[in-house]
């Protein structure tokens, strides 16, 4: 009988190797949400140091197959992955177990959703036997390993493709870090990387007790909160919405937003799901008229339904929801504050979302330019006489940081780039952010932006900018007619 958790982990791997699923999103589904506390923790283990490992993993399986050349069927890629992943890095999980759950999940690989093509390579005793060989070839090689005191990555690495193979990173992306952050930095970025991911959560105002988890204060701000026991999700505190988890670097994004805002009136997140910012926002301006643009329907009615339930905000009516590209709104020059967190490669949070190594490519850095590039265009058109836009990613990449900033400015004169510095000097006045919390964050400015690293910083890798319109507005009065006219 293959265990709860190993055939759940399975399911949820062939799914995101055969589609664009997200872990985040499958490890949060009802199958998993059902399983006893102890299996979902090795659900989530298994699901993402799986996918963390992938490239090493894949390295040590190749060199075991009887043709490397050959490719596999992603049912028995999926089994070895996770089998392998077991028998390096778990200590605590039987090596038997392991192994005989592999092969019995790839004999079963057939009824498990994948593609016909996959399936005729995976059906038969070839590739269980395939993979029960491959894996007991693992499991000396492991123990060799723990003998000699070798097998597991080590620090000391002095090029980057090194540092790649030694922490499953692609070579092409520490390459590119070291360049930019230097080596130090980019191993640390690695490092990081391979860490199961922190739980930071933002207690409300007036959040009172957060019985059943131990907190230690956030690392930068006053309302955060690192959980070191306990789970956050399921405590009294979430469940009377006293408390949102989120990280602190997206956390510090909608707190810099708020503060550049200078008493707004007019408010967009123009790309605002899942709505963790806008509700920042709305905390922090609660004189605001907020508009909330995504584009995806489903993403924003679900933040609407989560809105009503959870963000403990006063004044819901203040928001307002839109379906909408916001690489394609036509404004008019009315708003005073547009948050524009963008979408990304994401390569700043592979710690919690670790398949993005395996699925972006330097191609995508050229697309996802252009599409943010249009959207910091659309918004500062928006922007009346003194209102600002605030510009964020969670990529590490400078043609989505500060390169989409400077061409925006090329191309559209009479805006300035606000320094963040001034800014959370305000915050740090107000105790938005600690004082500690503001000596650490001088590391992370430069050139008048933000940018916090991975391992450097003990949060994900954001980059924020801001933006401010000069010369006379001519801007409406009109608090929504903006938002009619580009929605048409």
């Amino acid at each position: 009988m293959i265990a709860a958790a190993r055939r759940v982990s399975y399911q949820i791997l062939l799914q995101i190797t055969t589609s664009d699923a997200h872990s985040d999103e499958l490890l949060r589904s009802a199958e998993v949400d059902a399983l006893p506390a102890p299996d979902r923790n090795l659900t989530t283990t298994l699901v993402l140091g799986t996918l963390r490992w992938q490239l090493a993993l894949d390295a040590r399986i190749r060199d075991l197959l009887a043709r490397p050349e050959a490719k596999l069927s992603a049912e028995a890629a999926t089994a070895l992955r996770m089998g392998a992943y077991q028998l390096l890095y778990l200590d605590r999980v039987p090596a038997h177990a392991a192994i005989h759950d592999s092969v019995e999940l790839v004999k079963l690989g057939k009824e498990r959703g994948a593609t016909t093509l996959s399936r005729k390579r995976a059906e038969g005793p070839g590739a269980a036997g395939m993979v029960n060989a491959v894996l007991r070839g693992i499991q000396r090689s492991a123990i060799s390993d723990q003998r000699s005191g070798t097998g597991r990555p080590g620090g000391g690495a002095s090029r980057g493709t090194e540092v790649a193979a030694a922490w499953a990173h692609p070579a092409w992306m520490v390459e590119r870090w070291a360049r930019r952050y230097g080596m130090e930095a980019a191993e640390a970025i690695c490092r990081w990387d391979q860490e199961p991911a922190g739980v930071t959560i933002r207690v409300v105002e007036g959040g009172g007790e957060l019985a059943g988890i131990e907190t230690e204060p956030g690392f930068f701000l006053a309302n955060a909160r690192r959980v070191m026991r306990g789970d956050a999700g399921r405590s009294e505190a979430y469940r009377d919405h006293r408390v949102r988890i989120q990280d602190e670097a997206s956390q510090l994004v909608a707190e810099i937003a708020a503060e550049a805002a200078l008493g707004a009136h007019r408010v967009m997140d123009a790309c605002a799901a899942p709505g963790g910012k806008t509700a920042i926002l709305a905390e922090r301006l609660p004189e605001a008229e907020i508009t909330a643009v995504d584009v995806s329907r489903k993403r924003l009615d679900w933040m609407m339904r989560a809105w009503a339930e959870r963000f403990a905000v006063s004044g819901p009516d203040r928001v307002k929801w839109h379906v909408a590209d916001a690489a394609a709104m036509k404004l008019e020059p009315e708003w005073d504050l547009i948050l524009c967190d963008v979408p990304c490669t994401g390569t700043g949070t592979m710690a919690r979302n670790p398949e993005i190594r395996l699925r972006v490519t330097e191609a995508d850095l050229e697309r996802q330019h252009a599409r943010q590039v249009a959207i910091v265009r659309a918004g500062l058109a928006g922007l009346k006489a003194g209102g600002r836009l605030v510009y964020s990613t969670c990529s590490l990449e400078p043609e989505e940081n500060e390169d989409v900033v400077e061409e925006a400015l090329r191309e559209m004169p009479g805006f300035r780039v606000v320094p963040v510095e001034g800014i959370l000097d305000r915050l740090t006045e107000s105790g938005v952010v600690t004082a500690e919390g503001r000596e650490r964050l001088r590391s992370a400015t430069e050139g008048g932006y933000l940018r916090t690293v991975p391992g450097v910083h003990p949060c994900d890798g954001f980059f924020v900018a801001v933006l401010e319109k000069q010369g006379a507005g001519n801007g409406s009065r009109n608090p929504w007619g903006g938002i009619r006219r580009f929605l048409g």
